[in-house]
């Protein structure tokens, strides 16, 4: 069943102000690039930069290229993990969709705290595309369960695998930090799916107390509640039909998660061989796991300042003090800089076209 054949209240298309707000954009580009730079300023400037410099001449550049391949192969297992669903419920959307959807995702989450606006914005391309709103919702939240899913087991897996004492004291409060907000959101997700008519009813009581603190807003909250019930109540049953007619597509949105990470991880790996730093791979691969967890919800823009920190700090242990700005800077640019550019080119083009159409 395509999207197409199924009733539907709720519109097609979103109001391209309320997902794109420009000030907020502007404001969380700006917070981000000054965070980062100034973290990474201060990591320069703390580990010798005269140093730091002169190894700069000792990059072997066959690694930079790999690693560009490996972003390659990072954006595309995103766009595949949405569009392995997107192709059953709108056979006619193009990949091509799918991957400016996965990178408007990525721009969108690195200028917002706690990836907040990431979500609203791979939906609003694909309603812009002609997928309903309610598959596109669904398979944004089908996929954040895959995620929500694998960084917990891949936290718990990477804690048994590594050797603390190449972290120190900092390993039990940043698990319990990644495992609190992941399992918090974990459960919500679950509930969501399965008991969505428990989840609407705590928002009516939600209201209904809200309401007595302020009755003029009574309406309103009432409206709100019944919008959040009967919204809830259709992503459950959406999702219900995709899992039951196509039922190996969220098992296999796991195994490309996973996949997805794992070449993170790897490209992490091939940054510090391409530095000279012959590191053992599921050490960097479980410290970068708990960063993950650290910085996947940081208060922060794109966790900016936390990511940078964290990532001197820990992989401090393993790569010499002259390398570790350089080393840095490359990580991030891999991992969030060089995707958020191409999303960020993705954004401003739909603005435009958004604001010629209104011309």
């Amino acid at each position: 069943m395509t999207s197409s054949n199924k009733p539907t209240t709720e519109p097609e298309k979103q109001d391209v102000k309320s997902v794109f707000n420009k000030k907020v954009i502007i404001k969380g580009a700006f917070w981000f690039a000054l965070i980062t730079v100034a973290t990474i300023a201060v990591v320069f400037f703390y580990n010798n930069t005269g140093d730091t410099v002169k190894a700069l001449s000792h990059i072997s550049y066959k690694y930079i290229a790999i690693c560009f391949v490996m972003l390659f192969v990072d954006l595309m297992l995103g766009s595949w993990r949405n569009h392995i669903y997107i192709r059953k419920l709108a056979p006619g959307v193009s990949h091509w969709v799918s991957f400016r959807a996965n990178v408007a995702n990525m721009f969108m989450g690195a200028v917002t705290p706690a990836h907040g606006g990431a979500g609203p914005a791979q939906i609003f391309v694909y309603t812009s595309n002609g997928v309903t709103f309610i598959d596109s919702f669904a398979v944004t939240l089908l996929n954040l369960g895959a995620t929500l899913i694998f960084m917990p087991l891949a936290g718990f897996i990477a804690i048994m695998l590594m050797d603390t004492t190449e972290v120190g004291s900092m390993v039990p409060a940043m698990l319990k930090y990644g495992f609190s907000f992941f399992l918090l959101f974990l459960l919500a997700f679950l509930m969501a799916f399965w008991k969505p008519l428990w989840i609407g009813n705590i928002i009516k009581k939600i209201a209904g107390g809200l309401s007595a603190i302020f009755p003029k807003r009574k309406e309103k909250l009432a409206k709100w509640a019944d919008n959040s019930f009967q919204s809830i109540s259709k992503y459950q049953q959406t999702c219900s039909v995709i899992i039951r007619k196509h039922p190996f597509l969220f098992p296999l949105s796991l195994l490309i998660t996973t996949v997805l990470y794992l070449n993170k991880y790897c490209l992490q790996w091939v940054l510090l061989m391409g530095l000279g730093v012959n590191a053992n791979l599921v050490q960097v691969i479980s410290i970068q796991i708990l960063i993950q967890f650290m910085i996947y919800f940081a208060p922060t823009p794109g966790g900016s300042g936390f990511a940078e920190g964290f990532i001197s700090t820990l992989f401090g242990k393993i790569v010499p003090a002259t390398l570790i700005p350089i080393f840095t800077l490359l990580q991030r640019s891999f991992l969030l800089f060089f995707p958020a550019l191409i999303g960020a080119y993705v954004v401003i083009n739909l603005l435009r076209k958004q604001t010629m159409k209104q011309a």
